[in-house]
């Protein structure tokens, strides 16, 4: 198994660097290591000698395939195709019957009432009275309790204490005997008529309803959907079973947590995830801790050959408990039963730090700041590590909890093997690269949402990755990377807006992944640098590249340091084409990682040029939208003319006209407030001008 867990966690690894995860990969740990073994021993000590830990003998979910206890977290509530079977029970001493259904009848040779409610008229007659249980000679009373439903089956219910958690509570207020008839391997055991002794408990079930249909004791069958308890991991229907286990006490160590989500110190994202979490945390039951497995943290508890126990941190210190008790040496056993593997996982923030010794470590990373994970384990995790933070440590383990999104398959199914519709990472990074994938599905992580992952969204922002990359070519050619260093101000308009876009920009996505809303700050940085930064900068500045105009310096200057900036943003999100470009842009010459980059500051634009270019952009706009509602090819250079114009309207045309005809693909713009429409013309309207446009015949 040591074996096995290296080569799948050195894989686990791969793949995590594969996928871009800048992780501390020294400090890489797992939880059997021999520091976190110790912290998981020191920490079952401290809660038994607290009084929190204690063994008890009651039902529990088996899992008669992998021979081990499960915590109700581990178990999934299954609709499938059953039946009501309606067996009548015969009155001692009398002729008169009692008709109940019920969907197991295997457990028949445990019963040891039926139940009754209280209110119900059809039966205040039996309460008190004595049955025999069919196929058998043995004879159980009739009881009043309100847990029998009078609107279900027959309105009797069989009381079975040791096969079923309701029926366990209710022999637990009747004083009912708990009489175990199903082994751990699903087998019916010696307590059960011959007959059915060794049978397997489904086969046991085919053979007792036969028996009870010869014998009339069977009234009818109806079919139904009903849930069943499943394993989460075998899918093996739950047997539940009275064993004896260790658990935790959980109510008293459950409030703090709650107070800590409450008071604002750990926070959910997004919110409604805390109703969850408040959910069971209220309602949380003793958490049955140990696991009948072979691989795991081995419960520190010896026993004596009088199964007194001493829980101890090594069998050295366990044999002096052992003489102190006896007063001479003993053979001591221990436990074979593990931890359940989130006892460990539990203690996962603190105990990776060198908890419970106090270290430099401890001191600076503890608490973090977010926890990063999915609402499948709110119970199984996340609950278990605030609770054993704040009792060992007096403090939450982190202050955030975003609860990232489940990812499916395009049309929404969850993945399965059995579906065949898993879709797997790592091939995903080996035909459209890591930044495609990590940035797909950024996008797509809206709060709240799962994500609907097809190949054709990823193959879509792949393309996104070489948009930039011809961006950078484009730039590279001319030599906008190795321009001189501008000495004076930057004056030109085109400048001042993509360096307020930017500012703009760099806002929206600061506050998005301030709220961890990951898919905002994407589509702002995608909108930015495909739509603003590419199609808008780069196609307005091309004559100053290419004809190197007076602006040439600032321009390039401008083209230069906006890109570098918004590689920082985006690097995040596409860690290796941006560490890339960064030694590109830099000539191989920079000293640092972009990684370890400072956030970029805003830069100092001009406000009314901002406004007067996006005046600019809209009217160009409007044009290409005009000739492609009149299907004029958008290289068809138009003539326009004016009839109503706004005073800002018309400083703008005259200020950029040369920028309007140029990206507008105008052949003129004429102001002719007399020009009268002919047949040829057609009216071009937006909020603060008005125009006739010839389109011909």
């Amino acid at each position: 198994i040591w074996q096995w867990k290296d080569e799948s966690g050195s894989q686990i690894v791969s793949q995590l660097k594969k996928l871009g995860a800048s992780a501390d990969w020294e400090r890489e740990k797992f939880t059997l290591d021999e520091d976190l073994s110790k912290a998981v021993t020191h920490a079952f000590i401290e809660l038994f000698n607290q009084g929190y830990i204690y063994k008890d003998y009651r039902l529990v979910n088996w899992d008669p395939s992998l021979q081990t206890a499960l915590s109700d977290l581990e178990v999934e509530n299954k609709e499938v195709e059953g039946c009501y079977w309606y067996i009548t029970y015969k009155l001692v001493e009398s002729q008169e019957f009692i008709t109940i259904a019920t969907t197991r009848p295997e457990t028949i040779f445990a019963d040891q009432a039926i139940a009754v409610h209280p209110e119900d008229t059809r039966y205040h007659h039996l309460i008190g009275k004595k049955v025999i249980i069919p196929l058998t000679n043995r004879h159980i009373p009739i009881i009043a309790d309100t847990y029998s439903d009078p609107e279900k089956g027959t309105g009797a219910v069989k009381i079975t204490p040791a096969h079923d958690f309701n029926d366990y509570e209710v022999g637990r207020r009747h004083n009912l005997d708990f009489l175990t008839i199903i082994d751990k391997q699903a087998y019916l055991n010696e307590k059960t008529p011959l007959p059915y002794q060794k049978l397997e408990r489904f086969k046991a079930r085919q053979k007792i309803i036969e028996d009870l249909q010869q014998q009339n004791f069977l009234e009818k069958t109806e079919k139904i959907k009903h849930v069943v308890p499943v394993s989460e991991r075998t899918g093996i229907i739950i047997e539940p079973l009275l064993t004896e286990q260790w658990y935790i006490k959980m109510q008293e160590l459950a409030q703090p947590a709650i107070q800590a989500v409450k008071d604002k110190d750990i926070e959910f994202f997004p919110q409604q995830w805390e109703n969850t979490y408040f959910e069971w945390l209220n309602n949380i039951q003793p958490w049955c801790i140990s696991r009948q497995l072979w691989w795991g943290h081995r419960i520190p508890v010896w026993y004596g050959p009088d199964k007194k126990f001493f829980v101890a941190t090594c069998q050295e210190e366990a044999d002096e408990k052992a003489y102190a008790h006896y007063g001479c040496k003993v053979n001591l056993k221990q436990d074979e039963d593990v931890l359940d593997t989130w006892f460990s996982s539990a203690l996962w923030p603190f105990s990776t730090l060198g908890w419970p010794h106090s270290s430099q470590e401890l001191t600076r990373y503890y608490p973090t700041q977010i926890l990063d994970t999915s609402h499948d384990i709110i119970f199984f995790w996340v609950a278990r590590m605030i609770m054993m933070g704040l009792h060992f440590t007096k403090k939450v383990p982190f202050k955030h909890i975003y609860i990232h999104a489940l990812i499916r398959d395009e049309k929404g199914q969850k993945m399965s093997k059995t579906k065949g519709n898993v879709i797997d990472p790592i091939n995903i990074t080996d035909q459209y690269g890591t930044d495609a994938l990590r940035f797909t599905l950024a996008i797509m992580a809206a709060q709240g949402r799962d994500i609907k992952l097809s190949i054709d969204k990823v193959e879509g922002y792949r393309n996104f990755i070489t948009k930039i990359w011809n961006a950078a070519r484009f730039l590279e050619m001319h030599h906008v990377f190795s321009a001189p260093a501008l000495t004076t101000s930057v004056n030109h308009p085109l400048c001042h807006w993509i360096m307020q876009e930017f500012n703009e920009t760099k806002d929206i996505i600061y506050n998005a992944l301030k709220n961890y809303k990951f898919n905002e700050a994407a589509l702002a940085l995608y909108q930015f640098i495909w739509g603003k930064y590419c199609d808008w900068f780069l196609e307005a500045i091309k004559p100053h590249l290419f004809e190197k105009t007076d602006y040439l310096q600032e321009i390039s200057f401008t083209a230069f340091h906006i890109f570098k900036s918004f590689l920082i943003l985006l690097h995040p999100f596409m860690p290796f084409i941006t560490e890339h470009l960064w030694e590109v842009i830099h000539n191989g010459a920079q000293k640092h990682l972009i990684a370890t980059t400072s956030w970029p500051d805003n830069f100092l634009a001009n406000q009314a040029a901002h406004q007067e270019i996006n005046w600019c952009i809209d009217f160009i706009t409007e044009i290409r939208s005009f000739k492609a509602g009149l299907r004029i090819a958008p290289s068809q250079k138009l003539s326009f003319y004016i009839k109503e114009i706004s005073q800002e309207a018309q400083n703008n045309l005259q200020k950029y006209e040369k920028f309007l005809l140029n990206l507008a693909r105008l052949q003129e713009i004429k102001i002719d407030l007399d020009q009268e429409k002919d047949a040829t013309m057609v009216p071009f309207i937006i909020k603060d001008l008005s125009a006739f446009v010839p389109v011909g015949n």
